[in-house]
């Protein structure tokens, strides 16, 4: 490590530190693609994929009781990885770099790991990359807060004022052929239909849209990935879950600050509604993989020089969901682009 990257990470604004974050670009950067036609960009919620000892995870306060369970379950991961064959592969739910890394060494693909540690004291959990593809710049976070509930909040939330930052989240950017691309990768707050989580969440997505707004007024194509733990009342899950939220219109562009100002597409609106579900959550309590359990949480948003560039989209449902799995409760996302046209 440079002595200047050493002190910088000295210096930090109050991030967790207790795992390792590799936030800096290389001064070069790589393109270890097999393939330089195809860039496939995998979302992933690896749930809480955690080696190193953090708050009681492993242990009691995660699913994996001890770190045999959690180096099982990395090795579950790294299966579905290896079937995947990701160029770019945002992780949700991650500790750091320790684990990137381990999963790096578990692959048969030339990764590089990449993490800005964030600022979620109460899990420890991270947003973090394996990519083929070494980043322009270095991972950032946009560290602003915004006022809750927001105006025309849709949330029915009934409580006083406050204000929320993206806890976890990076930006950063990539070339791919020669167009430079902006990538967002977060994880907002958890559970859809909470009117209490429902303000703080579209929130959120106003602290992120500033950052989308402002790469794309210097000219980038956009990614916007993640899981934002909230439906797309446009392009309907298995389910037809619908949201109390604007997050996913917000984060696009429709609504917020920047409204109309710029326009990103859900890929999944290329998946049929029948295979349309990232996560599971086992609502009757019976150890089993009903379709009612089923929603789409995690999304990805692209620009239209990207959107236009799409050659497959699918969910990986590679895996059935049970009770005491090793596998994640949620499914990657995957998108293939084609760099030929």
């Amino acid at each position: 490590m440079k002595l200047l990257e050493f002190f910088s990470y000295l210096f930090l604004p109050l991030t967790i530190l207790a795992d390792t974050q590799c936030p800096v670009a290389p001064s070069v950067a790589a393109d270890r693609r097999s393939d330089t036609n195809r860039f496939r960009l995998v979302q992933y919620n690896v749930e809480w994929l955690f080696i190193d000892q953090y708050k009681g995870c492993p242990g009691s306060s995660c699913l994996w009781a001890n770190q045999t369970e959690a180096n099982v379950h990395l090795n579950w991961v790294s299966s579905v990885l290896n079937e995947l064959d990701g160029d770019y592969i945002n992780f949700c739910e991650i500790e750091g770099c320790d684990e990137l890394s381990m999963l790096k060494s578990l692959t048969t693909n030339t990764y590089e790991p990449y993490l800005i540690a964030g600022t979620d004291s109460s899990t420890g959990q991270n947003v973090g990359v394996l990519t083929k593809i070494d980043p322009k710049t270095d991972l950032m976070r946009n560290e602003d807060r915004q006022e809750y509930p927001i105006s025309g909040s849709t949330c029915g939330y009934t409580g006083s004022s406050g204000t929320s930052g993206v806890s976890k989240h990076y930006y950063t950017t990539i070339t791919v052929n020669n167009i430079s691309i902006a990538i967002v990768g977060a994880h907002l707050l958890a559970y859809p239909t909470d009117p209490d989580r429902c303000a703080s969440r579209e929130a959120q997505a106003l602290v992120l849209q500033d950052s989308i707004y402002s790469l794309y007024s210097k000219g980038y194509e956009i990614i916007v990935l993640g899981d934002f733990n909230d439906y797309d009342g446009q392009v309907l899950d298995i389910n037809s879950n619908k949201p109390i939220s604007q997050v996913l219109e917000i984060l696009k562009g429709n609504a917020g600050t920047y409204t109309g100002k710029y326009n990103l597409r859900p890929v999944s609106e290329l998946i049929n509604q029948s295979d349309r579900y990232t996560e599971w959550w086992d609502s009757n309590a019976n150890c089993k993989q009903d379709k009612s359990d089923l929603s789409m949480i995690d999304h990805i948003l692209v620009s239209t020089g990207l959107y236009k560039r799409i050659s497959n989209v699918f969910a990986y449902h590679g895996y059935t969901q049970y009770c005491n799995t090793y596998n994640s409760d949620h499914w990657p996302v995957v998108v293939d682009f084609d760099f030929s046209k």
